[in-house]
């Protein structure tokens, strides 16, 4: 992974960010992948999960787990997905990640 420096007047609005996780893991994966945001209070929260065909009781495949942990360059996720919150700090670091680079700001949860 590479360091850059991502352009301040960058759009991270919620479903830019979405269309660009989803273009991105795509690239690096070779296969789609369910970027979601969502609804409600939670609507600036971002899930990327497996695609619903692929999911065994509506819970990801353990195969699946280690590829989006590899392309997101974590050392596991969720059989649930990864769960991104509602902040541009946020939004960045999993925008890097997607796109193979080392994340800019790695962001720790401000709650307990």
């Amino acid at each position: 992974m590479t360091t850059t420096v991502l352009p301040s007047n960058e759009n991270l609005s919620r479903n830019a960010v979405i269309t660009r996780l989803k273009t991105a893991l795509r690239a690096r994966s070779g296969r789609a992948w369910s970027v979601t945001g969502g609804r409600g209070t939670a609507y600036g929260w971002i899930t990327i999960d497996t695609m619903p065909s692929r999911r065994t009781d509506d819970q990801a495949r353990t195969e699946d787990q280690k590829e989006l942990a590899r392309v997101l360059g974590l050392d596991g996720v969720h059989r649930q997905g990864v769960r991104i919150p509602a902040s541009h700090d946020y939004y960045r670091e999993y925008i890097d990640r997607a796109e193979g680079r080392t994340p800019s700001v790695i962001v720790h949860p401000y709650w307990d």
